[in-house]
């Protein structure tokens, strides 16, 4: 099933890589921005696979990175993704296919047409997968910025329809 099929009911999305410290939280700060300037109401947050930097801020280069461009990171705070939030959100975009791999062996069956990858909106980029810049430089971060704005953008876009 397309992450396009049901657009008109979402309502909440959240935003999924693997410690949820460089790449979904870059995507919750974009798209929260993006969404607010064209008026959509979304509850929007964003988790990790695995809990090992909970509470934790956003990695310090992505904040670098995406401050420069004008985002927002005050009150992001990485957190592992819960059963809860299969119910609680509309929308659930990965950032790479194994993040939908693990997601997938969690979620409850009823919620799995939830689970979509988040450059599947993108319009400008051919990549699938929105690669983690962790343990790359600061060029890794600015591309990331590149393909989430991209993908934003292309989801806004949908929501919007």
């Amino acid at each position: 099933m397309s992450a396009e099929s049901n657009l008109s009911q979402v309502s909440s999305i959240l935003f999924i890589c693997m410690g949820n410290i460089c790449r979904s939280p870059t995507a919750e700060a974009v798209f929260r921005q993006k969404s607010e300037k064209k008026g959509l109401d979304l509850h929007i947050d964003s988790a990790g696979t695995i809990g090992s930097h909970a509470r934790e801020k956003p990695d310090h280069r992505a904040q670098k990175a995406g401050v420069a461009r004008g985002y927002n990171f005050d009150k992001i705070k990485a957190r592992k993704v819960t059963e809860q939030d299969f119910s609680q959100f509309d929308l659930i975009l990965a950032m790479d296919e194994q993040n939908i791999k693990d997601l997938k062996k969690v979620a409850p069956k009823e919620h799995l047409h939830k689970v979509h990858l988040f450059l599947e909106f993108a319009n400008s980029f051919s990549d699938t997968e929105v690669p983690d810049p962790y343990y790359g430089g600061a060029k890794g971060f600015q591309y990331v910025l590149d393909l989430v704005e991209d993908a934003s953008d292309g989801l806004i876009e949908k929501l919007k329809k």
